[in-house]
């Protein structure tokens, strides 16, 4: 066995773990409105459960009726009628000897009142978080002690469900997080004052449990072990938080990091490697006897391997990889690693879930939709498809086919496959990106699929396949702006610049435009040397960026002194200097530029796309190609017109 730690049996309390992988919680809004376990929601869980982990936590799952919602849809433990739901999740999470604990939640304050009709949301004190931006009732006593009951009647529900333990979410500032940090707790009552009162929640939360549930029925608890806010818990705090819960009877400690105010620190945008935060579950598990779950950016195998045999964790919280695969489990413990689709940390799963809209992956386009697309036919009876295109959503169209039984044949005009997400790849921290260009390419050699890079086809070459159909997946073209002095030497794209075909060091580098791409290519460009400016016409950068990831290459846009330049428009473009126009005065005034770099945009490559319609039957457009978007939209359409074809 390859990796003979990570499938090692493992307990947590009287529960025995086939193996030391866990899917830690991850919200879906897969549940029903009414808060029972949807069908989808078993299916998205069975998946997982097949694909070889050890422990399901569920996602969030709220307690309280009045003030509880962390989502618009989620699961809910508050009266027995959730109980025949949440029975059929267990059994059919049991069938693949996976167990499964019930996640029980409350946010506090990071939520908002239009999830609970309106009314003030309510918080240990009137503190207001500065990412939700609501401003919270204080609990009085007596709510927090009818809290308390709540927490533990979910409990007792959960268990006669017959899942296999619960975890108290106390991180990511949430109530318990609330009412154990200084930060967010000022109480005067008993609730609140010094560690004892701090913990006083909790504490009546987990002894009225035991009370309720017996002993031997496993509490985990999640912590945030750093909030990374001034005046928050540091590691040292969480550290005497957590042989105090060990010393009161919990089972297990499932260590996280940061708030919502902190929020790159919970689901970390695609910079932050595999480990950044891993000395918090060290510090923790070298404090305590009982077992360790930890999540640390986890995306392949022979790292968590490497966190066991280092002592770091107990078991290996691998929430966004096993979005990306479900099987990545079974594919770990079969040493099939370059056959994992790996998690690009590109937030899109969170970003979709936050909208209000359920779970999605950019790489996996079957989350959340696993009960639809449950049975690929076979049907393609090796008939030849063309694919023009070889970027995410044509790869992903190709390994779809040749999976139903086609045989795609890829054109790819450059020297090798990938498109624009190969470019995605080229500025620093953004190797995720290659990964999954590199996944997507090992997963069509390995189908066998006709590859034909470096190569143009004309409409003849087309022919001569007799395709039963044709995919246009060629992406998109840089749009050119009608600007005086546009077409001199030193002007060149920000894709000619992430691939390298035009270097720049040691220049006055001015990029316009600060969309994703502009934003990276300026950091490459800083990175390398260049002194550099980026020209916006909208009133701040970033637009359409989710906030996570803007946070992100902002700060390190500060970190290389990037010149940012916001409402103003580039009317002119000289040898040496670049003259701008302010958006809302008109005054106009120049900068000095030796080298200029487009990034206002993409517009879909027509190229052959018009001859094709008009000599073939079934033309299938995808991707940028389509309609500028993400790689999440180029992948969900190469799967999903694949599928139904």
């Amino acid at each position: 066995m390859k990796y003979p730690l990570l499938f090692s049996q493992g307990s947590i309390g009287s529960v025995v773990l086939k193996n030391r992988a866990v899917m830690p919680a991850i919200g879906t809004s897969l549940a029903k409105a009414s808060g029972e376990a949807s069908q989808e929601l078993i299916q998205y869980y069975e998946e997982r459960a097949k694909g070889g982990c050890g422990l399901i936590i569920t996602e969030i799952t709220k307690i309280d009726e009045e003030y509880g919602a962390g989502l618009p849809t989620q699961l809910t433990a508050t009266s027995p009628k959730y109980i025949p739901q949440l029975e059929r999740l267990a059994k059919t999470v049991h069938k693949y000897g996976t167990k499964l604990f019930v996640q029980l939640h409350h946010p506090g304050r990071e939520t908002h009142s239009h999830l609970i009709d309106g009314k003030q949301i309510v918080a240990p004190s009137a503190i207001m978080c500065k990412r939700t931006q609501e401003e919270p009732r204080e609990l009085t006593t007596d709510e927090v002690e009818g809290l308390v009951k709540k927490f533990v009647k979910g409990a007792k529900l959960a268990q006669n469900a017959g899942v296999d333990g619960i975890e108290l979410h106390g991180a990511h500032g949430y109530l318990i997080n609330q009412f154990i940090s200084p930060y967010t707790n000022k109480r005067v009552d008993k609730y609140g004052g010094h560690f004892e009162n701090r913990m006083r929640f909790i504490t009546e939360i987990i002894l009225g449990i035991k009370h309720i549930c017996g002993s031997e029925f496993p509490i985990s608890v999640r912590l945030s072990a750093d909030e990374f806010v001034d005046g928050g818990l540091k590691l040292e705090d969480t550290i005497k938080i957590s042989r105090y819960l060990e010393s009161i009877g919990i089972d297990a400690l499932n260590i996280s990091s940061g708030t919502y105010e902190s929020g790159v620190t919970i689901v970390e945008p695609t910079s932050y490697p595999q480990g950044w935060k891993q000395h918090l579950a060290k510090g923790v598990k070298a404090a305590v006897k009982i077992p360790v779950i930890a999540v640390n950016v986890v995306r392949k195998p022979d790292f968590a391997e490497s966190l066991l045999e280092n002592e770091i964790v107990d078991f290996v919280g691998l929430g966004r990889a096993q979005l990306a695969d479900p099987s990545w489990c079974n594919k770990a413990f079969k040493g099939l690693d370059d056959q994992i689709r790996p998690c690009i940390s590109c937030l899109h799963c969170i970003e979709e879930v936050s909208a209000g809209r359920s779970i999605k992956c950019a790489v996996n386009p079957i989350v959340g939709r696993e009960l639809e697309f449950n049975d690929l036919a076979k049907d393609g009876d090796n008939r030849v498809i063309a694919i023009i295109g070889g970027g995410p959503g044509g790869m992903e169209a190709a390994r779809t086919l040749a999976l139903k039984g086609y045989k795609p044949v890829i054109f790819e005009k450059e020297p090798q496959l990938g498109g624009a997400l190969r470019l995605a790849g080229k500025p620093p921290g953004k190797e995720k990106m290659t990964w999954f260009v590199n996944y997507q390419e090992n997963e069509l050699r390995r189908l066998n699929v006709d590859i034909r890079v470096s190569t143009k086809p004309t409409i003849q070459d087309i022919k001569e396949l007799e395709p039963h159909a044709v995919f246009w997946a060629a992406g998109a073209e840089g749009i050119i702006p009608p600007i005086e002095g546009i077409n001199q030497k030193h002007i060149s794209t920000a894709n000619d610049i992430l691939d390298e075909k035009v270097k720049v060091t040691n220049k006055k580098v001015v990029v316009i435009g600060s969309g994703m791409t502009g934003c990276e290519t300026a950091e490459m460009l800083a990175a390398n040397g260049n002194e550099v400016t980026i020209v916006e016409i909208q009133k701040n950068i970033g637009n359409g960026i989710y906030p996570s990831i803007l946070f992100d290459i902002t700060q390190k846009l500060n970190k290389y002194q990037v010149n940012i330049m916001t409402e103003h428009r580039i009317t002119a473009i000289g040898e040496e200097e670049v003259t701008l126009s302010e958006v809302k005065l008109g005054s106009q005034k120049q900068i000095e530029a030796d080298h200029v770099v487009l990034s206002i945009g993409v517009k879909p490559r027509i190229g052959l796309l018009e001859q094709l319609k008009q000599e073939f039957q079934n033309v299938i457009v995808i991707g940028d190609a389509h309609k500028s978007g993400r790689v999440s939209d180029a992948v969900r359409e190469g799967f999903e017109q694949s599928y139904i074809l």
